[in-house]
């Protein structure tokens, strides 16, 4: 078994049991106990855990992220802007992967402007204004939706299912967006079904797209998925260059957009 593929099972034991064992890993995975401890202990290097004698458990954080009702309602008009200036770099007849988040949701129906798009996500919300949208306007966009377990907040697709098959497609270009954003830490998530969701759509797209506003430069989250020279793109509002880190993060970034009122 491949290091990422045991990654991935290692977090959803955490996710799920808040712990994971060393006997658990060497029984389940099929994996030497030296092999189990040097996973945990790069998984720990790299802040997705702690270790603790005989295996390891979640990491605690303050910062909590708020439901997905709440998020869906504040910055919307930043959010906006983001969604239509995102919506520009994309082309007709691409094949896109959108994540969860409040701000791929609004991109979903910016989209709608374009035709022939494949949209593959794991974001019930995403998928239905896909799919509704293009069946108004009978543009001939396509939603697919990954299956896997279901989650209600927000209603999106995880697990081992989800990853499996995400790792089906090769798409032009993946829109996430994430909890946080900083220079040393890149783009991070609260959630880790989310950061594995992240990482699987980014290893299989030509070209990654953060979509992220102000509120976001220089937070740091629970789980990194991606450093910022992964980053091809990244769409944020006028507001950002005020945020802190923002001059360090622009450096490191390859191309970046402002995103004004259109």
């Amino acid at each position: 078994m491949w290091f990422e593929e045991r990654r991935q099972r290692i977090r959803t034991q955490l996710a799920t049991f808040g712990r994971v064992t060393v006997d658990r890993i060497t029984s389940e995975m099929n994996v030497s106990r030296e092999t189990a401890r040097r996973d945990l202990m790069e998984m720990e290097a790299e802040g997705e855990l702690r270790r603790v004698r005989g295996g390891a458990v979640a990491i605690e954080d303050n910062l909590e992220e708020p439901p997905f009702s709440v998020r869906a309602s504040v910055r919307v008009k930043e959010k906006r802007m983001i969604a239509k200036a995102a919506a520009q770099l994309i082309s007709s007849g691409q094949i896109l992967f959108l994540d969860a988040g409040s701000t791929t949701a609004i991109l979903a129906e910016e989209l709608s402007s374009l035709s022939g798009l494949t949209v593959i996500t794991n974001s019930v919300e995403v998928a239905q204004k896909i799919s509704e949208r293009s069946s108004v306007q009978e543009r001939g966009n396509r939603a697919l939706l990954v299956g896997g377990e279901m989650s209600e907040d927000p209603p999106a697709t995880f697990g081992e299912v989800t990853v499996n098959d995400l790792h089906r497609y090769q798409v032009d270009i993946a829109l996430l967006s994430p909890f946080g954003l900083d220079v040393r830490k890149g783009a991070t998530s609260f959630n880790p079904h989310e950061a594995e969701v992240a990482r699987a759509m980014i290893q299989n797209a030509a070209k990654l797209i953060l979509l992220a506003d102000h509120s976001k430069i220089g937070t740091i989250s629970r789980i990194s998925y991606c450093v910022c020279d992964q980053i091809d793109h990244l769409v944020v509002d006028a507001r950002a260059v005020n945020a802190k880190g923002w001059a360090s993060l622009a450096s490191a970034v390859n191309q970046i957009t402002l995103a004004s009122r259109i």
